[in-house]
């Protein structure tokens, strides 16, 4: 006899979730998500997730990236930590510092600041800072800091 198995959905797995912010859309405020993040449109603000961060060809940041992963085929302006792995397109801009652990960058991608690779990145966790946006009243009306990245709390020299 053979049983069916119980689909599991994005939701019931950990960091499953896809966070979309689609083409034509801008929001203005710091993103948190344990999932992934997509930017196919603008953020004015940090975005923070647990698993990943992608930018599309036409994303926008203007912000802080903090995440384990990132894949970035548009712009992002300010620093970006991906604790475990960055990917940069051909056509992606960067312009800001760079913290990763590895890094494969394409020809035709810029990257304008400092770049720095160190086996000790460390990403906090986006829990903790979601707490202290609660604990601190901060709503999404602009771009605000929220704790420390980790270039800031030491790990950048």
């Amino acid at each position: 006899m053979i049983k069916a198995r119980k689909r599991e959905s994005a939701e019931d797995q950990p960091g499953g979730v896809i966070s979309i912010i689609g083409p034509g859309m801008e929001v203005m405020g710091d993103l948190t998500a344990q999932g992934t993040i997509r930017v196919e449109g603008r953020v004015v603000g940090s975005v923070r997730a647990d698993k990943a961060v992608v930018v599309g060809k036409e994303g926008m940041v203007d912000g802080d990236v903090t995440t384990h992963d990132a894949v970035i085929a548009g712009t992002v302006t300010g620093t970006l930590v991906a604790a475990s792995r960055l990917e940069v397109q051909a056509g992606a801009q960067i312009d800001g510092e760079v913290l990763t652990r590895r890094m494969k960058l394409d020809e035709g991608a810029t990257v304008n600041g400092r770049v720095r690779m160190d086996d000790e990145v460390e990403v906090p966790d986006t829990v903790d800072v979601a707490a202290e946006t609660a604990r601190s009243g901060q709503r999404g009306d602009g771009p605000k800091q929220v704790g420390r990245t980790a270039v800031e709390a030491g790990a950048g020299a």
